[in-house]
């Protein structure tokens, strides 16, 4: 059984997750602690050493984000539970965590399980939430570093280094500044999700970091990045593209 440990301020939401766990996924979890504040939550999971940490963002007095800031060492997985908050969840996603939505529904808690059980990159827990509070602490956006999933783990990039990224049938190419490029294991569409607001769509194959465009083409609808390389712009993301350009400087 996977061991797990629940914390949440709100005694309802507690009870409805394990309520939910055990209804669609009988004898598969061991709840073995239910905690109402971060405190608690880190004395639990010292005491029970759960395999999966259910993790509200918003509490009272310390937000869940703080739990890690005890552990020298995360050999424990995530799944973070919130009520809607964009800059959160990008955060979350760019440090390739997982999370779900308030109020929790069967569906959404099946797949957040599903990715669980497929990991097999227990190892990069603590790199993955280091991750997540470097990016959490950054004013910037433009500037957060992303988890990319591979085929042999995950690649650590700054958003800044890259130049564009590209479809490549169900996979996407990232293409970096000093001309090394990386497959991921994600799509373009999913990609481009959790890429800071100056990525855009400029076709159906690329994303474009708008930072290193050069020149731009009109005739031939192709731009000119800083390496010399030169991007088609499709019709229909033409005039979205320039506004973003202009935008830009």
């Amino acid at each position: 059984m996977i061991k797990t440990v629940i914390i949440d301020d709100e005694v309802n939401a507690q009870n409805l997750l394990e309520k939910t766990l055990h209804k669609y996924f009988p004898h598969k979890f061991n709840i073995t602690a239910k905690c109402r504040s971060v405190d608690a939550g880190v004395i639990a999971i010292q005491t029970y050493e759960p395999d999966l940490v259910f993790l509200d963002i918003q509490m009272p007095e310390k937000n869940g984000f703080e739990l890690f800031r005890y552990f020298d060492k995360v050999n424990f997985e995530t799944i973070f539970i919130t009520a809607y908050s964009k800059y959160a969840i990008d955060a979350i996603r760019r440090s390739a965590l997982d999370y779900i939505l308030k109020p929790i529904n069967h569906v959404d808690l099946a797949q957040a399980i599903k990715r669980f059980e497929s990991k097999s990159e227990h190892s990069f827990a603590q790199k993955k939430l280091s991750l997540l509070l470097e990016n959490l602490n950054v004013n910037d956006q433009n500037t957060s570093k992303i988890a990319f999933p591979t085929t042999e783990g995950f690649e650590f990039i700054h958003s800044n280094q890259i130049l564009y990224c590209k479809a490549e049938s169900n996979y996407c190419k990232v293409k970096r500044i000093d001309g090394i490029e990386k497959l991921t294991a994600r799509t373009l569409k999913f990609v481009e999700e959790i890429l800071p607001p100056h990525f855009i769509r400029i076709h159906k194959s690329y994303v474009l970091n708008l930072n290193f465009v050069v020149r731009y083409n009109k005739s031939n609808k192709e731009v000119e990045v800083t390496n010399g390389e030169k991007l088609p712009v499709s019709f229909r993301k033409e005039e979205e593209f320039l506004n973003a350009v202009l935008q830009n400087q």
